[in-house]
């Protein structure tokens, strides 16, 4: 898929009020329900209509779907009934456990979920079968509108519902987010921390709790009374242990909600226990603590009813801390802001927001293990300036995220292995080569690459200046992506993307020589037999000579130059205007092409007769060139084969074409400067 090279010059982050509507028709949800109103109908929305395209894309569906409206399943639908509440959210025949658990942490903050579900919404004398819910994506707030159809099977609802037949937020939200992914199959998998930033625009952190800090029991405490989301999981070792049962009740490969934790007096001591919910709304914990276990014999009644305990098969439970440490292996956290939980100060974060693309050939070097390629990646610079109070370093986040992947799923898109590496800067400008990153290690990096749809660390580093290059691991992989740099103090970043710049030397002029070179009486001999008495040769002529000579060239790969390539030629070396070129304009031009030789069979490092896309970077500069990366792709998606090769006739015509571009651009800049001092003189 072509992924056209998106800037990654820094970008202020999103108001939070400001939700861009994302209906096709350009209007937004109040005026689409008025619309409807007036006309007497309900809504329908062509965007996401209600058949099969909208369920699955890579299979039928197992049981024939029915699409109803609420109406149409109970006597009296209700948007929120009694609250939105953690009890809300069941799980239907949807592999998006990930999802719920998100859910489920939503409904914890009330301000938070009022943002993703605007309550304002119900079924009654103003209803018009369409419902509006608003997520964060890639530093904008998306306000993404639906119609109340939904698929049911005998009556009942198939995805996601509440324990309340009535009620139905939960499922209109699932729907959403369905809608927002491309369909109800694209949630299928995830990380419950995914859809924690699209809910809240956080950032997210995930401990390994068998590493996790010595005070993890109060960062989850911390995390939760700050309105964080938590989420947990046990890891599988094989896709045979996906949603395994284990003989303690836990579902492995499965997402979770950390939902509260309390401290308990147990037998004159105190004990740490946390609160878990499964999406499933059943399938509990069974060890000490659960449902029915007898240590709950020793708590007061009114200490039980403090922590709304009771025997419910409704997927929520308690476990001992000591219990959660040994059983569960991940813990996620999206935090509203970056605030450190280990820190009890709470900060002003600054932000700043990069996008930008790897593409195929130009930017998509991949990691640092694949050095001829990996300084081809964006780059992006980042001034550490102000240390933290008190500290001797700079505290920062650095958050890579790619975009549209789920969406894309449909086209065969999976996650891609993405992370990033940190060096010191050298103190220059422009973008870095690739002898810099043989010789520097990186100063700081991702822990890992992964394939989750965002990868985000903490680091603290001395005052002074870097270079961040985001990447996916393998070369060649196409992706957009968002960078986040969160800082304590004002970070200042900007895009190492290269201005453009032409630096040619002063054009050759023919010089007579007092003998000709072996070489040159072979041209001219060639040269009288194919021009005639007048010594001048046509396009169609200069086209046979080139082709003629540049075939016997050893060490390049060279296909044919073109009609329309020598016509370019002639426009650039053509100096008397008639069409043709003398013996001595093609001197000239013979001198300028061995010097392109040159410089292209020394970026022809594997020695191929080709050169790569990703060195031509470094080969036009040498020319005198000096481009951005948006024309640096396209020149590669012109130019370069589907292996990423650039055979000699092909970087031929791209010097051609720059040549006579930058004398065109050259002429049109003395003219209006000509112009604008015409114009100061009157």
């Amino acid at each position: 898929m072509p992924y056209l090279y998106q800037s990654s010059k820094p970008r202020p982050s999103a108001l939070p009020g400001a939700a861009r509507p994302t209906h096709s028709s350009g209007k937004g949800y109040e005026e689409l329900k008025r619309e409807c109103l007036h006309r007497g109908v309900l809504f329908e929305d062509s965007d996401f209509p209600a058949c099969n395209s909208s369920l699955f894309f890579s299979e039928n569906p197992p049981i024939p779907f029915i699409w109803k409206r609420p109406g149409e399943i109970v006597k009296d639908p209700k948007f929120i009934l009694g609250g939105a509440t953690r009890t809300d959210i069941c799980q239907g025949d949807l592999g998006d456990c990930w999802l719920l658990a998100a859910i489920a942490s939503l409904t914890l903050n009330e301000k938070t979920l009022a943002r993703v579900v605007p309550l304002d919404q119900k079924f009654g004398p103003d209803y018009a079968g369409i419902f509006h819910f608003q997520f964060w994506q890639h530093n904008e707030w998306l306000d993404v509108v639906i119609d109340d159809r939904l698929p049911t099977f005998k009556g009942r609802l198939v995805f996601l519902h509440s324990a309340d037949l009535n009620e139905f937020w939960s499922a209109l939200l699932e729907k959403a987010y369905a809608k927002l992914n491309g369909s109800y199959e694209a949630l299928k998998g995830g990380s419950t921390i995914e859809a924690m930033e699209d809910f809240t625009g956080g950032i997210g952190e995930m401990y390994e709790v068998k590493a996790a800090p010595d005070n993890f029991y109060e960062i989850l405490e911390k995390a939760l009374k700050r309105g964080s989301m938590v989420g947990c999981s046990i890891d599988t070792s094989s896709a045979a242990e996906s949603e395994a049962r284990t003989p303690f009740g836990l579902i492995k490969g499965h997402a979770y909600s950390v939902t509260g934790t309390e401290e308990v007096s147990y037998r004159g001591r105190p004990v740490q226990l946390i609160r878990i919910r499964n999406p499933w709304g059943q399938v509990e914990w069974n060890g000490p603590w659960s449902d029915n276990s007898p240590e709950w014999r020793s708590v007061s009644p009114s200490e039980q009813r403090r922590l709304s305990q009771a025997a419910r098969d409704d997927g929520e439970f308690w476990i001992k801390f000591e219990d959660f440490k040994v059983h569960f292996d991940k813990v996620e956290i999206c935090n509203l802001t970056p605030d450190a939980l280990e820190d009890n100060t709470a900060h002003k974060w600054e932000v700043t927001i990069h996008q930008g693309s790897w593409v195929r050939g130009s930017t998509a070097g991949g990691c640092r293990n694949f050095l001829e390629t990996f300084w081809t990646n964006p780059q992006i610079k980042l001034h550490l300036t102000e240390k933290d109070d008190g500290q001797d370093d700079c505290t920062f986040i650095a958050a890579l995220m790619q975009k549209g992947r789920r969406k894309l799923k449909k086209l065969g898109a999976e996650m891609l292995t993405i992370g990033y590496s940190i060096y010191e800067s050298p103190g220059r400008d422009g973008h870095l080569g690739k002898d810099f990153f043989r010789y520097h290690p990186s100063k700081a990096r991702s822990k890992t690459y992964i394939n989750l749809r965002e990868v985000s660390n903490r680091f603290k580093l001395p005052p002074g200046d870097y270079v961040l290059i985001p990447t996916t691991f393998e070369p060649h992989q196409e992706a957009d992506f968002c960078l986040r740099i969160f800082s304590e103090k004002k970070a200042i970043t900007e895009d190492l993307d290269e201005n453009v710049a032409i630096d040619l030397p002063e054009p050759l002029h023919p010089t007579s020589s007092p003998e000709e070179t072996e070489e040159e009486k072979q041209f001219r001999a060639l040269f009288e037999q194919i021009s005639g008495k007048d010594m001048e040769i046509s396009a169609e002529e200069l086209e046979y000579v080139l082709n003629t000579v540049l075939k016997k060239t050893k060490n390049i790969k060279f296909k044919n130059l073109s009609l329309v390539s020598c016509r370019n030629i002639i426009s650039l070396m053509d100096t008397s205007g008639n069409g043709k070129l003398e013996f001595s304009e093609f001197k000239v031009f013979w001198e300028k092409m061995k010097k392109w030789i040159s410089i292209f069979l020394q970026f022809d490092f594997d020695k191929s007769g080709s050169m790569s896309s990703y060195e031509l970077r470094g080969a036009l500069k040498a020319s005198g060139y000096q481009l951005n990366n948006y024309l640096l792709q396209l020149i590669v998606l012109r130019y370069s084969d589907e292996q990423f090769q650039i055979e000699f006739d092909d970087f031929l015509n791209c010097l051609i074409r720059l040549e006579n571009a930058s004398r065109v651009f050259q002429a049109l800049s003395v003219k209006n400067k000509e112009f604008i001092n015409l114009n100061i003189g009157e």
